[in-house]
């Protein structure tokens, strides 16, 4: 079974081309949901966090998002020791759910951030879901409603595209110049016939 991971700057439309994959009827492990999942529900990772954190961490037994967000975008050593810490429970749950479709050809890993994180092991090809950062600023700026800077401070903070194209596979262009789901049809194909 070939581990095939999907990533993408904010905005680039991972999510979409995940969602075609599951039309395809291929499993999709969402890092980014399964980590939230992790976080609100496994009693050592909250114990950790709590540990690193401080008891607001958590306010009645929920994750306080915004509490650990403001500490970790304004300093980049807790951001990786937040990273540091989730990371390893999400590995193990992503190794959970391989080990459920041993049987098929391939399944798809979607996450923001893998091409910067030991996730890269974890798989075995990287498609990268690309489209130009102006693209990608009017994106987020329709789904979040958020203004032009604060979506240029997350995009900053992210591996440069530069960098991530040269480190993928795959590269799947969502920028309105190839159909989306032709493009998946034929990666999905091209995988199915190398297995």
């Amino acid at each position: 079974m070939l581990r095939l991971g999907v990533t993408g700057g904010i905005g680039s439309g991972k999510s979409t081309v995940c969602e075609i994959f599951k039309k395809l009827g291929v499993p999709v492990y969402n890092a980014d949901q399964r980590s939230k999942f992790l976080v609100s529900n496994n009693l050592e990772l909250q114990s950790e966090l709590i540990l690193h954190f401080g008891e607001n961490a958590f306010l009645n037994g929920e994750y306080n998002r915004k509490y650990i967000a403001d500490i970790v975008f304004n300093d980049a050593s807790k951001l990786d020791l937040l990273n540091s810490i989730i990371h390893p429970y999400v590995l193990k749950d992503w190794d959970v759910f391989c080990s459920k479709y041993q049987n098929l050809p391939y399944i798809v890993k979607e996450a923001a951030i893998m091409l910067e994180t030991d996730s890269r092991n974890s798989i075995d090809k990287v498609a990268l879901v690309y489209a130009s950062v102006e693209i990608r600023i009017e994106r987020v700026m329709k789904r979040d409603l958020l203004d032009r800077n604060s979506i240029l401070a997350r995009i900053e903070k992210q591996m440069p595209e530069s960098e991530k194209l040269k480190l993928a596979d795959f590269i799947i262009y969502n920028d309105g110049s190839i159909s989306l789901i032709e493009q998946v049809l034929k990666l999905h194909h091209d995988l199915l016939e190398s297995n």
